[in-house]
């Protein structure tokens, strides 16, 4: 476990890029929620629809895939503690993650548990994180995770 924590923590160093496209400032279509460490009910659940008109590939770059939102899907505010914590995706069909985080960096990673996608941090900063779940190929019916179990 402690291995596949340290790959995604390397994926998500090298996923990070700069980009202007997607517009953080919009309001989330799925909502949005702010808890601070240690938050009760752990997971947080959001049933959303995956995909959208722009394609991450071209508006962020770096290791972004899939077609999603101009606007996130949900945005999560934290505040941070000594837990660790984890975004994931179990879609209907291939899904995609796409973050900006709260140091205004984009993460994002595609099938790293079957076509489903998981982003963790070992020790978040606090603030707001912009999530988009993208589709890569079909649409469809998709649940994000907000966690701070590993």
């Amino acid at each position: 476990m402690r291995v596949l924590s340290i790959v995604c923590a390397l994926a998500m160093v090298a996923a990070a890029s700069a980009a202007t496209a997607q517009d953080m400032s919009a309001t989330a279509s799925y909502g949005e929620i702010s808890r601070n460490a240690g938050f009760t009910p752990d997971p947080i659940t959001v049933d959303l629809y995956s995909g959208g008109g722009v394609d991450a590939s071209r508006s962020i770059g770096g290791s972004c895939v899939g077609m999603i939102a101009d606007a996130p899907d949900f945005e999560f505010t934290y505040q941070a503690g000594s837990w660790p914590l984890t975004f994931a995706v179990d879609g209907q069909y291939d899904t995609s993650l796409v973050i900006n985080g709260p140091d205004g960096e984009w993460y994002c990673v595609d099938d790293s548990e079957g076509l489903d996608p998981i982003l963790r941090w070992g020790s978040p900063p606090s603030g707001t994180y912009d999530i988009w779940v993208g589709a890569v190929g079909q649409a469809g019916s998709a649940t994000l995770y907000i966690t701070e179990n590993n």
